[in-house]
């Protein structure tokens, strides 16, 4: 009972603190992980450690299906270099950087423990990437090539983290035997992933009852990243595919009234693992100072600092020499996108993707499993902590000033394509009732002209969707449930036929909300 309500009282804490956050407009993972720091080292409270496998599979593996099933293919194509520059280049660069910084500073430290380190605070995490660009503008492709870098980062980073760990466990390591089995495991995660995406949909299209829908789909998701696991696949990877293949086909075959009760179940858990892997992360600085020596503690954290400098400064330069390189050349052999909304390579949008590397869960998770006999434990544990607290109150605080600052535009290219999407459907609405001659059909060729004059009367997409007999549809709505809350309160009808009623309106007033 004592857990459970110091559970309740973290939540509500959390609540707060996202509120706050949002109203000083500042990422609330930032101040969430100075919460957790604060309630650590409070009187009583709970000394609760990550379970590295649970960690991965509770907040990972959801959040990371959430943001990959929203995932534009086409956007991963047109930036599709960008891309693996972050996912394999800057993860490498970094993991190597680390290394040799920290084993300069441990010279006793082994060099696959070092390169341990490197593997494990390399990669942005796709929780704290996700939380932190969802409550910032960004100019769009920037914001695509950062989603993309955080669905598969994380991947990249712990294959590496799984050979440096074998290396530092192992007498010997031959490369023989570890290459065939990384190309397995890559290849065997996008057949996985794909044939689960399959399955799934035989299995869910079955389904009719909301609230089974959507416990299927996370049982669906933990049991994909726990077969991907034991069978030594990447859970990153499968996940990831499993939610674009289904992203690509389940919507079509997916009824509304399952879709958006799903959606916003989907949101609110989304958030609210945001909030316990974030709080989770700040409490972690207890059990790691309390197992470090004295002896140690002053030169481990200037250890942690100086990782924590290498972190930043590596990526910083990485990105910049990338980004100049490519404005380069198409200085010199000009700029031909795929699309006309594609922006050209800029110093400014360069810069502010260098700055967005902060880390997370996995970052922590990857740490905590790291055996107990593992060389120099301790001080991976502290400076991944430092990594993660440092990019997400340094980098995190800063990057809404930062973004005001370079004053980054883009023109809005999801508007113009919005504009553009919503004439052709009306189009095709407008055609799919042609020869109709009946009353009602009359009555929706009105309004489908009337809302096909505004949107091509506004072709940047700005004009709102709502038809134009929507706000009196609203108007109406209200005064019926006046009624029926009138009606429920003297007596009249009783609690079926209120909720079974309160349901119908709900749904009229959805498809005459304003957007």
């Amino acid at each position: 009972m004592h857990a459970f309500e110091w559970f309740i009282g973290l939540m509500l804490g959390a609540m707060l603190l996202s509120a706050l956050a949002r109203r000083l407009g500042v990422p609330y993972p930032t101040f969430l992980a100075l919460g957790g720091i604060a309630i650590a080292f409070l009187p009583n409270s709970p000394n609760w450690t990550l379970e590295p496998d649970l960690a991965l599979a509770l907040f990972v593996a959801p959040v990371l299906l959430d943001a990959a099933f929203d995932t534009s293919t086409r956007d991963l194509r047109d930036n599709w270099f960008s891309v693996t520059m972050l996912v394999l280049a800057a993860v490498g660069i970094t993991t190597v950087a680390v290394a040799v910084v920290a084993h300069w500073l441990m010279p006793a430290m082994p060099w696959a423990a070092a390169v341990t380190l490197g593997a494990i605070v390399a990669p942005p995490d796709a929780a704290a990437a996700t939380a932190i660009l969802r409550s910032v503008k960004l100019p769009y492709r920037t914001l695509k090539i950062l989603e993309g870098e955080s669905l598969l980062n994380d991947a990249s980073a712990l294959l590496i983290y799984r050979v440096a760990v074998g290396a530092a466990l192992a007498s010997s390591l031959k490369v023989n035997d570890v290459v065939p089995a990384l190309a397995i495991a890559l290849a065997g995660s996008l057949v996985a992933g794909y044939v689960f995406a399959k399955l799934s949909m035989l299995v869910t299209a079955r389904i009719t009852d909301a609230p089974t829908s959507i416990i299927m789909q996370f049982v669906g998701t933990f049991t994909v990243w726990i077969v991907a696991e034991r069978l030594a696949l990447s859970g990153i990877l499968t996940i990831v595919v499993y939610a674009i293949t289904m992203a690509r086909s389940a919507p079509m075959s997916t009824a509304p009234r399952l879709r958006v009760p799903a959606y916003a179940v989907w949101e609110t858990v989304v958030f609210l693992l945001n909030v316990m892997a974030f709080v989770l992360i700040g409490m972690q600085l207890r059990p790691i100072w309390e197992n470090l020596e004295n002896s140690v503690r002053h030169e481990y954290c200037i250890a942690a600092a100086a990782v924590l400098a290498t972190v930043i400064l590596t990526r910083i330069v990485w990105v910049m020499s990338y980004n100049s390189v490519m404005r380069l050349k198409i200085a010199r052999f000009g700029f031909n996108p795929t699309r006309a909304s594609q922006s050209r390579p800029s110093a400014k949008g360069g810069f502010l993707i260098s700055w967005c590397g902060m880390r997370g869960i996995v970052t922590l998770a990857a740490a905590f499993a790291l055996p107990e006999r593992f060389p120099y434990r301790d001080l991976i544990l502290l400076t991944a902590f430092g990594v993660v607290l440092g990019t997400l109150v340094i980098q995190g605080l800063t990057l809404r000033p930062l973004i005001a600052w370079l004053a980054l535009d883009d023109g809005d290219p999801v508007g113009h394509e919005v504009g553009w999407a919503r004439r052709a459907a009306f189009h095709a609405a407008l055609e799919a009732i042609d020869g109709n001659t009946s009353a009602e059909a009359e009555l929706l060729r009105r309004e489908y002209r009337k809302m096909l004059d505004k949107a091509e009367s506004n072709p940047d997409g700005l004009t709102s969707s709502e038809l134009p007999a929507d706000p009196l549809r609203r108007q109406a709505i209200t005064a019926a449930r006046r009624v029926l809350f009138e009606m429920r309160s003297s007596g009249e009808i009783g609690e079926d036929a209120f909720h079974r009623l309160e349901e119908e309106f709900d749904w009229a007033e959805l498809s005459a909300t304003e957007t």
